[in-house]
């Protein structure tokens, strides 16, 4: 039987348990160089000291522009290099898989950090009120595809062993993905394959500058705008080299995915469930979903329905939830708040923080 502490082999790294720390944005951990600080270094550390088989490293810019604020953290100078390789030293003492999740806002960027841009114009509410994005050029689209692929090669002489791209929740490689989004009549529209298109020619040239070993993967969407699609899209990645395929949701409504069978799987786990089940072993999967608790996870991975669980809020409140659930230890539990007080424009006041700490 698979348990949480079977090994698995992702492209050419085995993780050590199948517990993944999911990538989380800490926004006030850095400043407007989007260097990676002390603070985040010792905030990764402190969590592959905790267990976790591989963490993912919060949404990274490769441009300013393509930022949630002034303090995001970015890849897009060889400047930010170091910070990124003390994480990655500090993590692999632990045996801990890194990999770093790279990111453009595109039409939901910052107004202070750069224009609001995408596939195509669209009328929307967001930070500046009602605007119009701007849409992206073919020339455009390639400069932008050429931001993401020097960051990935950043990424490899910080010293990760791989890079995700985030493709869902919204941001510009989702944009590109959704038919809600992208209205575009050329190669980067229409179709499945040219709505992943934006995507894949950037995996196809880190796959050729950093090597067989590096692992790609991609954040997913598991609707856009069905199942099918998003499974359509996924397959054009994994011809194009993705390994490891986590899946989460996007600009589209779940209504159009049918509950699993197992009413124990909530809406969004289904996803990277009916994932797992479409590519039958060819590529891991990875799911999303609320996973606070050891029986939660235990029950995904014994069950055969995932091949891997991306924790947030749980690792978050505690460091060492990974360890927890593989040695079947206590823990420090979160408390499920309205919103996570990780999360933005927050004080960054965990009560379950709070509570470890005293203990």
């Amino acid at each position: 039987m698979t348990t949480v502490n079977t090994p698995i082999k992702i492209g050419s790294y085995t993780l050590k348990n199948r517990i993944t720390f999911a990538p989380t944005v800490k926004f006030d951990f850095t400043d407007d160089s989007g260097v990676a600080t002390q603070k985040l270094i010792d905030h990764y550390v402190e969590r592959a000291k905790g267990g976790c088989g591989l963490i993912c490293v919060e949404a990274t810019a490769v441009v300013p522009g393509g930022r949630f604020g002034k303090n995001h953290m970015g890849l897009w100078c060889d400047e930010q290099i170091e910070g990124h390789k003390k994480i990655t030293e500090g993590c692999h003492a632990y045996g801990c898989v890194m990999i770093i999740q790279l990111n453009h806002t595109g039409y939901t960027s910052n107004p202070e950090c750069g224009p609001a841009i995408g596939p195509s114009a669209i009328t929307r509410q967001g930070f500046r009120g009602e605007y119009t994005t701007v849409e992206m050029s073919v020339e455009e689209i390639h400069a932008m595809q050429q931001a993401f692929v020097d960051a990935a090669v950043r990424a490899k002489k910080a010293g990760y062993d791989g890079v995700q791209f985030h493709g869902c929740h919204g941001y510009l490689i989702n944009q590109f993905m959704s038919p809600n989004t992208n209205f575009r009549t050329d190669a980067y529209g229409g179709s499945a394959e040219n709505r992943a298109r934006f995507c894949t020619e950037m995996m196809e040239k880190v796959r050729e500058l950093c090597g067989p070993e590096f692992l790609i993967s991609i954040r997913t969407s598991g609707c856009e705008d069905t199942l099918e699609e998003a499974i359509a899209m996924a397959e054009e990645y994994v011809k194009a080299g993705c390994e490891y395929l986590q899946v989460s949701s996007g600009l589209s409504s779940l209504d159009s995915v049918k509950p699993y069978k197992d009413e124990k799987v909530s809406d969004i786990q289904s996803l990277g469930v009916y994932f797992k089940e479409h590519f039958k072993g060819r590529v891991p999967v990875s799911c999303v979903g609320g996973l606070t608790t050891p029986e939660q996870v235990e029950y995904l991975i014994e069950k055969e329905y995932i091949d891997t669980v991306d924790v947030a809020r749980a690792i978050l409140a505690d460091p060492e939830f990974a360890n927890a659930v593989a040695e079947h230890k206590e823990y420090t539990k979160c408390f499920g708040c309205q919103a996570c007080q990780y999360g933005p424009f927050t004080q960054h006041k965990c009560p379950a923080e709070i509570v470890r700490l005293r203990k």
